[in-house]
């Protein structure tokens, strides 16, 4: 027994030997205003005027350039100056890089190896983590990378004299590139689903179903340092209850981003189409050729809560016809990435087969889970 004893204690020392110790934590960043106050922390960004700092004490901050006398960091950052444009192939070896001390106005970046170099606060345009703007800058992502966006659930049941089963599921997918709103945008590829089916029957009665699916895809590509862009876009919806088994609509045009900022967006598109209605009755198929008018705006609010809205016209060409669609959601978060969703949508056709009506009104709730 004390043999084996050995050997166990043996084999424990040479285990603990073999696992490398913990890294040291990283020294804290400071922070100090020009009344002499001091916070310590992370120092997380600065992009214009107004300074983001996570204090360990109060949480993040945001501050403007004007009331800090100093900060210190321990970890290197880039610097951005006022007037550079950053691109794919632009030449960052002049962005510098290092750790950062601002004191008098200035801000000095010590590289790991060679000269300090002091830039006043007024013309650095951005500061971040040398890491962040080698990921967010440097780094072209591939195709399975950088998607944010949400995924949503809800269902109703009902088991009594009426038997009713309601399901909704979608996700709305953004890969923005860059993925920086600071940064003159590349390119943007959009994916959107969303569907809900519904059942309800009671004894002596035919049963009643309602099924209505949407789905698009597209892909924006800006023009070099500007808010314009052309696209492209598949856009595929079924609607039971209008009667309507398909539509397609294969479209291209241009568009414009009125409003990039990092909690608000805009945009305004218009397109050439070609447009193919299947339904029910097959004497009322169409096809068509048009244009697809689209404005799109996206919101946060206050307290991590977001707020999409879509509205956009087909009218057609060659025939008397034309489409409107009008979506919007609201999510408010209640645990870490998960939120209480609801979202409305209206769909119009002025050309459904008799006895199917034009509008089609739909409200859903349900539980959505944010990606990063």
């Amino acid at each position: 027994m004390r043999r084996y004893t050995l050997l166990l204690l043996g084999f424990t020392l040479a285990l603990c030997a073999q696992t490398p110790a913990p890294a040291p934590a990283s020294a804290p960043d400071v922070l100090v205003f020009t009344n002499g106050e001091r916070l310590v922390g992370h120092f997380l960004r600065s992009h214009g005027s107004t300074v983001t700092f996570k204090s360990d004490s109060i949480g993040e901050v945001n501050v403007d350039w004007s009331k800090i006398a100093e900060l210190h960091t321990a970890k290197p950052y880039a610097v951005v100056r006022k007037g550079v444009e950053l691109g794919r192939r632009s030449d960052l070896s002049h962005i510098p890089q290092g750790q950062v001390n601002v004191t008098d106005k200035n801000v000095v970046v010590a590289p790991a190896a060679g000269a300090t170099e002091t830039i006043p606060v007024a013309e650095a345009a951005h500061i971040l983590e040398q890491q962040e703007f080698q990921e967010k800058v440097l780094h072209n992502p591939g195709f399975f990378e950088a998607w944010k966006g949400a995924f949503t659930a809800g269902a109703s049941i009902v088991q009594a004299t009426q038997q009713s089963r309601n399901f909704f599921g979608a996700f709305n997918l953004v890969r923005a590139i860059p993925g920086e709103t600071w940064l003159d945008a590349r390119n943007r590829t959009i994916l959107d689903f969303n569907a809900s089916e519904g059942s309800q029957s009671q004894p002596g009665s035919p049963r009643i179903k309602t099924a209505i699916v949407h789905g698009d895809i597209e892909r924006d590509q800006y023009f070099r340092g500007s808010n314009f862009y052309g696209f492209v876009q598949g856009t595929f919806d079924h609607n039971f209850s209008q009667g309507l088994d398909l539509q397609q609509v294969y479209s291209g045009g241009v568009g414009v981003t009125v409003i990039k900022r990092a909690n608000e967006t805009l945009d305004f598109k218009a397109s050439i189409s070609y447009e193919r209605q299947v339904f029910e009755v097959p004497t009322t198929n169409k096809d068509l050729v048009g244009s697809v008018f689209t404005e799109t705006y996206n919101r946060k609010l206050a307290h991590g809560i977001q707020f999409v809205e879509q509205i956009s016209g087909m009218p057609a060409w060659n025939a008397s016809v034309y489409s409107l669609n009008g979506n919007a959601a609201l999510a408010v978060p209640v645990y870490k990435r998960f939120a209480f969703s609801m979202a409305v949508l209206d769909t119009y056709l002025n050309n459904p087969p008799p006895a199917f009506k034009k509008n089609s009104l739909q409200v859903t709730t349900g539980l959505t889970y944010t990606l990063k």
